[in-house]
């Protein structure tokens, strides 16, 4: 338990983005799923999955949940493997 005013609030802070970066971090791994299995499976909507998932990427990256280089090759894989 936090003993100063400011490291409670540090505290309420982490638990506030922890649970933010969760939820991003969340969407971003089922699109980049989904993205793989579309192109997998191949279709028209391989390429939709793909741009979806590099948006997520991109903003996951950009709000700093995931590194800048982790989004960069995970949507330089999926887009080669389209």
């Amino acid at each position: 338990m936090a003993n100063h005013p400011s490291a409670a609030k540090r505290n309420r802070q982490r638990v506030k983005r922890t649970s933010r970066n969760k939820t991003l971090r969340a969407a971003v791994r089922t699109a980049v799923k989904k993205a793989r299995v579309a192109v997998a499976a191949g279709g028209d909507e391989a390429k939709d999955k793909v741009q979806q998932a590099t948006v997520a990427l991109a903003r996951t990256a950009s709000a700093g949940v995931i590194h800048a280089n982790a989004a960069s090759r995970t949507t330089a894989r999926i887009r080669a493997a389209l």
